[in-house]
C-alpha cells in the first residue's frame, strides 16, 4: 500500500512540476519547479531500487546543474524576464503547428500501445557498471553533446548578463542620460558674479622725512 501511495504522489508531483516549468513566466520559479521535478523522478528511481540513479539525479542534476542555472538567472536579475512584445503571425502559427504535432504524436504513441501487465524490471536496472558502459559506449556522443550544450548555455548567460540590453522604443530608460545644458558657461558666469567681490588695493601712504 505504501508503494502505491508513494508512486502516485511522486508521479503527480512530477507532472505538476513539469507544467510549472513550461507555464511559469518567472525563470526563477521555472528553475525551482525543475528541481522539484528532478527530485520526483529520483523518488521513482528509488521505487525501482535504482539507488545509484536516484543519487546521481539529486547530486548532479538537482544539485550541481540547477545551482548553476539559478546562479545565471540571479546574475541576470530582472533582465532574465522575457519582455512583452507583439508576436509575429508566422511565429505564432509555427508554434501552434509544432504544439499540435507533438500532441498528435503523443496520442498516436499512447493509442498504439497495448496496455497489459506491468513491465518487469531486472535487478541490474540502475547498476553503476551498466550505466557507465551505456554513457561511454552507446550514448557517448549524446552524453558529450549534452555536456557541451550546458557549458555553452552557462557561458552565454554570463555574456548576456554582462551587457546592458538596448532600450526599447515603447519603454522608458531605467538609467536616463542627463541632458546636456547649453548655458553652462552662462550659469558659471552668473554664479561667479554673485559670489565674487571686488578687492581694492590702497597704495601705501608716503611719509615725509624731517630735516
Amino acid at each position: 500500500m505504501m508503494y502505491e501511495v508513494t508512486f502516485v504522489a511522486a508521479a503527480g508531483l512530477a507532472i505538476i512540476s513539469a507544467l510549472g516549468v513550461v507555464l511559469s513566466s518567472n525563470p526563477f520559479h521555472s528553475a525551482l519547479s525543475l528541481i522539484l521535478n528532478l527530485v520526483s523522478l529520483a523518488t521513482l528511481y528509488l521505487l525501482l531500487q535504482a539507488d545509484f540513479l536516484a543519487a546521481a539525479q539529486v547530486i548532479v542534476y538537482a544539485g550541481a546543474v540547477m545551482i548553476m542555472f539559478l546562479f545565471v538567472i540571479a546574475y541576470l536579475g530582472g533582465r532574465a524576464d522575457e519582455p512583452r512584445r507583439d508576436v509575429p503571425a508566422w511565429q505564432l502559427g509555427a508554434s501552434i503547428l509544432a504544439g499540435a504535432a507533438i500532441v498528435i504524436e503523443i496520442v498516436i504513441a499512447v493509442a498504439s500501445q497495448a496496455f497489459g501487465p506491468a513491465a518487469s524490471v531486472s535487478d541490474q536496472f540502475g547498476n553503476p557498471l551498466i550505466v557507465g558502459q551505456d554513457f561511454f559506449g552507446r550514448y557517448l556522443l549524446a552524453f558529450e553533446a549534452t555536456s557541451i550544450l550546458l557549458l555553452i548555455a552557462a557561458v552565454g548567460g554570463v555574456v548576456l548578463g554582462s551587457k546592458r540590453p538596448s532600450r526599447r522604443i515603447d519603454e522608458p530608460d531605467e538609467f536616463p542620460t542627463p541632458e546636456v545644458q547649453q548655458d553652462l558657461e552662462l550659469q558659471a558666469a552668473v554664479m561667479g558674479a554673485e559670489t565674487g567681490f571686488p578687492v581694492s588695493r590702497r597704495a601705501p601712504a608716503e611719509h615725509g622725512g624731517g630735516d
